[in-house]
C-alpha cells in the first residue's frame, strides 16, 4: 500500500501549482498521510465491516454501472467471511447525471444516518438499467429512507474521489483497491475472495 500511496503522491504533485520547490521529506509524509486518510479513513465515505480492520478495501463504484450492480453483493459477503476486513465506498458518477444524483443522495444519507446507508445502497443497486429521478425516489421509498436534498459535502467527496481515481489510472467501474493491488472490473466471488485472502496473509 505504501508503494501505491507514494505513486499517488508523485502523480498529484504536478497539480500543486503553489509548491514552487520540491516537497521536503516531512511535507511528503504529510501529503501521503492526507491521501491515505481520504482513501481509508474519510468520515464522509460510507464503510462497512471491521471497525479496526486488518485490511481495508476501497471500492470505486457507480449506481448506473451494470458490473457494479453485479459486484456489490460481494462486499457484504466478503466482510461477513472475513471479520477483520472493512470496505470503503467511493463513487465515480461516470455514466450519467443520475449517477451523480444517486451518489450524492447516498453520501448525504451516510452523513445523516450511517445505519441506513446500506438499505439505500441495496435498492439503488437493484435497479436494472439507468436511474432517473423517479427511480431514485422509488429506491428511497423502498429503502424506507428520505433524502430531501443532497448536501454540499457530498459533491466535494465525489470531486475528491474523481481526482484520486484519475491519478490512479482508474477509467471505469467497479475498481477495487485490495492491499497492494488494484482489481479493475468484475470477477467471480471466488477470485475476489482469493485476492482478499492473499492480501490478508501479507498484512
Amino acid at each position: 500500500m505504501k508503494k501505491i500511496l507514494i505513486t499517488l503522491l508523485l502523480l498529484l504533485a504536478p497539480v500543486q501549482v503553489f509548491a514552487a520547490q520540491p516537497l521536503t521529506p516531512d511535507q511528503q509524509q504529510r501529503a501521503q498521510k492526507m491521501i491515505a486518510d481520504f482513501l481509508f479513513n474519510d468520515p464522509n465515505s460510507p464503510r462497512i465491516g471491521a471497525k479496526n480492520p486488518k485490511l481495508t478495501l476501497v471500492v470505486f463504484t457507480d449506481y448506473n454501472c451494470p458490473y457494479c450492480k453485479k459486484f456489490d453483493p460481494y462486499l457484504e459477503k466478503i466482510v461477513e467471511k472475513h471479520p477483520d476486513v472493512a470496505v470503503v465506498f467511493k463513487f465515480l458518477p461516470f455514466r450519467s447525471e443520475s449517477s451523480l444524483t444517486a451518489a450524492r443522495d447516498a453520501l448525504t444519507l451516510w452523513r445523516q444516518d450511517p445505519g441506513q446507508f446500506m438499505k439505500l445502497n441495496h435498492t439503488l443497486m437493484a435497479k436494472k438499467g439507468y436511474h432517473d429521478d423517479a427511480s431514485i425516489q422509488e429506491a428511497q421509498k423502498r429503502a424506507g429512507v428520505s433524502v430531501t436534498a443532497p448536501d454540499d459535502e457530498s459533491l466535494m467527496t465525489i470531486k475528491r474521489s474523481l481526482i484520486v481515481a484519475e491519478k490512479m489510472g482508474i477509467q471505469g467501474t467497479p475498481a477495487t483497491l485490495i492491499g497492494e493491488g488494484l482489481l479493475p472490473g468484475w470477477v467471480p466471488f471466488e477470485q475476489f475472495d482469493e485476492m482478499v485472502s492473499d492480501a490478508l496473509k501479507n498484512r
